[in-house]
């Protein structure tokens, strides 16, 4: 139930047989006080309110990312999760009985996300049952209440089709022994009922850790490292501890507005992000938003550091200057504040600000298209510079923005861009 787009990270692994499925692996798991956090515990079997709760609980999960495909039925599966060893493919996970999860009981749903065991195989960790492990039997149960309340769908699951030898699901058994007992390092520090709220909707949930740690060279998380950034595809998943949030200018409230609405001053969702926002994290309540915030932040959040002044080459500069003028003032402004529904600003853009230019590169490379935020917000599409623009315009145009507006070094070659304009991935 986890999300489709986290799976296309391409790691680079080598070893057995059943490493392939580490490439594609969770291991995320809370602490027994972050489950206890959760205040959920104590519904009724079978009741409206069991229901609703697993209603939330699947969206926070993000369920629908893998088993709902954009013109399919609801959580009939076929999302497609790519990965340099082949194919996966989210399952079905309707109350069907023949192609769903119809025959299965509370307690083989439960051991499915705890164990990644379903009554006929091991799990490949694209699901992340690494992190799921930390999910209490209540909440499990109340997911299983909703989804088995659902409307059956007669649709055949995918079965992953993988290159051999990572096609031996038998090597799981192997993968789980060093792997499954984890439980990940807090980047922040808290122990407020929100802070360990947020920790438990993060961690077992899999919000953030799955994304946003690099991974060990077996596919599993990097426990020394939480929340450091990790590659994620084409776009980079930044860093999000405490002192990564304050370096682009983060603040509590501005993160909880950007997880209900997609866009804050810092700016908006896209590439894998935009996703979670619209099929998850807008239907966080205002206090669990407030708890993943808390947890992200720590209960004494680090002030958010101001843009530094940075001295550049003039000439390189008013290149870029003249580049910005021409080809991105007109969506983005002349001062770089951006225009509502068209734009995000350019100052205090968190993008402009990272120390890693990869995002940013790979917007003016790849573009973005038009985005609906939840609510009245959109943006228009940005285009692709790619073919109008060349690699020392691009570095010059790079440069500019984070030395005017992100308060980095200009130290942008042409080379970097065009060593980003033969891969795919970071």
């Amino acid at each position: 139930m986890t999300k489709a787009r986290y799976f296309r990270n391409a790691l680079r692994i080598a070893g057995a047989p059943l490493l392939a499925a580490a490439l594609l692996a969770a291991c995320d798991g809370g602490s027994s006080s972050a489950a206890q956090a959760t205040s959920q515990s104590t519904v009724k079997p079978g009741s409206a309110d069991q229901l609703a709760l697993g209603r939330y609980l699947t969206k926070a999960a993000d369920c629908a990312a893998c088993h709902t495909t954009t013109t399919g039925a609801a959580f009939a599966g076929g999302v497609e999760l790519a990965s340099p060893f082949g194919k996966f493919y989210g399952s079905n996970i309707t109350p069907d009985k023949q192609h769903g999860i119809g025959k299965w009981s509370a307690d083989q749903f439960y051991k499915a996300l705890h164990d990644g065991v379903t009554p006929d195989k091991h799990l490949y960790p694209a699901m992340p049952y690494t992190s799921y492990r930390s999910m209490t039997r209540a909440d499990s149960d109340a997911i299983y209440a909703y989804l088995m309340q659902q409307k059956p769908v007669a649709v055949p699951s995918k079965e992953a089709d993988l290159k051999f030898p990572y096609n031996m699901r038998f090597g799981m058994m192997f993968w789980n022994v060093p792997f499954l007992k984890n439980s990940l390092t807090d980047a922040s520090t808290g122990q407020s009922p929100a802070w360990l709220r947020g920790q438990y909707l993060s961690n077992a949930l899999g919000h953030c850790a799955e994304c946003h740690s690099p991974r060990g060279v077996f596919g599993q998380l990097d426990l020394s490292k939480p929340l450091t950034g990790a590659a994620l595809g084409r776009v980079a998943a930044p860093n999000i501890t405490p002192a990564g949030l304050a370096a682009v200018g983060w603040t509590a409230a501005d993160l909880q507005t950007f997880f209900s609405t997609g866009i804050a001053p810092q700016g908006s969702a896209y590439g894998e992000m935009f996703p979670v926002v619209h099929l998850s994290t807008q239907y966080l309540s205002k206090e669990d938003l407030i708890a993943v915030t808390t947890y992200l932040m720590g209960d004494k959040p680090v002030p958010p550091e101001p843009v530094k002044t940075i001295t550049a080459d003039a000439t390189e500069l008013d290149a870029g200057r003249r580049l910005y003028t021409a080809v991105c003032a007109g969506c983005h402004g002349f001062q770089g504040d951006g225009k509502p529904h068209v734009a995000v600003a350019m100052k205090g853009n968190s993008t402009v600000r990272n120390a890693d230019p990869h995002n940013l590169i790979v917007a003016m490379l790849d573009g973005i298209e038009a985005q609906k935020f939840p609510g009245t917000e959109s943006l228009q599409d940005m285009p692709s510079f790619s073919g109008q623009l060349s690699d020392k315009e691009l570095a010059q145009l790079t440069n500019f923005l984070r030395a005017t507006w992100g308060g980095r070094a200009a130290d942008i070659t042409p080379d970097r861009i065009k060593a980003m304009r033969l891969t795919t991935a970071h």
